[in-house]
């Protein structure tokens, strides 16, 4: 199994008072990695929706471990650490452009039917896609 792995560059914007990368951005990357992920596996948001499914997050957990600057390239890693019938942890890496790790994070999300608002059970071609990007912790 695979995990995703993308590079994102620090803006000027995204640095906080302390001169480093504020603890938001670490989120922001953490949306985009899911995006590219869903992408990656081939079950983008509007063909989640299509079968009436939406994904949202119930947990976000972060720990830093080094600070980013402005001059870094910030290499992010992606993957399913646990994948269940209606809900799936993803695992994130941040590293420096030393290649040094940065942050480590989690996110847990649940699907849920759009209708009801209710959770929903991944179907075989679901529960599949997501096996392309399982490492298991």
């Amino acid at each position: 199994m695979d995990k995703l792995v993308f590079e994102q560059e620090v803006y000027t914007f995204q640095i906080d008072f302390a001169h480093h990368v504020s603890n938001i951005v670490y989120i922001q990357w953490m949306e985009i990695g899911r995006l590219k992920l869903l992408e990656y596996i081939g079950l983008p948001v509007e063909k989640l929706e299509e079968k009436n499914i939406t994904p949202i997050l119930i947990h976000t957990e972060i720990f830093y471990k080094k600070a980013l600057y402005i001059d870094d390239l910030v290499k992010i890693e992606v993957w399913v650490s646990k994948l269940r019938n209606a809900s799936a942890v993803l695992s994130f890496n941040f590293y420096n452009s030393k290649n040094e790790l940065a942050a480590t994070g989690t996110q847990t999300g649940l699907f849920i039917n759009m209708t009801t608002k209710k959770p929903v059970r991944l179907g075989r071609e679901e529960q599949e896609a997501f096996r392309k990007v399982l490492i298991e912790e």
